[in-house]
């Protein structure tokens, strides 16, 4: 099961962490990626972390600004974005894979999701 957490309102410029926790044990070969679906629109690769060596990648809408990390402590994963923007208003959830595919379908679990809205 993964939550997601640290979802909100924000002004245009602020910043949110979101963090995705996993209550099941993660392996080597998984990895945690990011998507949105802002309303009216497919659901968008955000991006992707490997859980064997924090390898991460970034679509080209958000890199630069949003910064994923891992917690092997505590099992979960962060989002860190900055400088947000209107457009970065979506759902965002994370998923499990074993591959940073761009692809939802390559995904099998999922969280159900928490509301960033950011306000201009």
């Amino acid at each position: 099961q993964l939550v997601e957490s640290g979802g909100g309102l924000v002004q245009t410029g602020g910043s949110l962490r979101l963090s995705c926790t996993a209550s099941g044990r993660l392996f080597s070969s998984h990895v945690l990626a990011w998507f949105r679906r802002a309303p009216g629109k497919e659901l968008e690769y955000v991006g992707a972390i490997r859980w064997s060596n924090g390898r991460t990648y970034y679509s080209d809408s958000v890199k630069g600004r949003f910064f994923l990390s891992k917690d092997n402590a505590g099992n979960a994963v962060s989002l860190q974005m900055n400088d947000l923007k209107p457009e970065d208003t979506a759902v965002y959830s994370c998923a499990v894979g074993t591959s940073p595919s761009s692809s939802s379908t390559e995904y099998f679990r999922w969280g159900q999701g928490t509301q960033v809205t950011v306000s201009s």
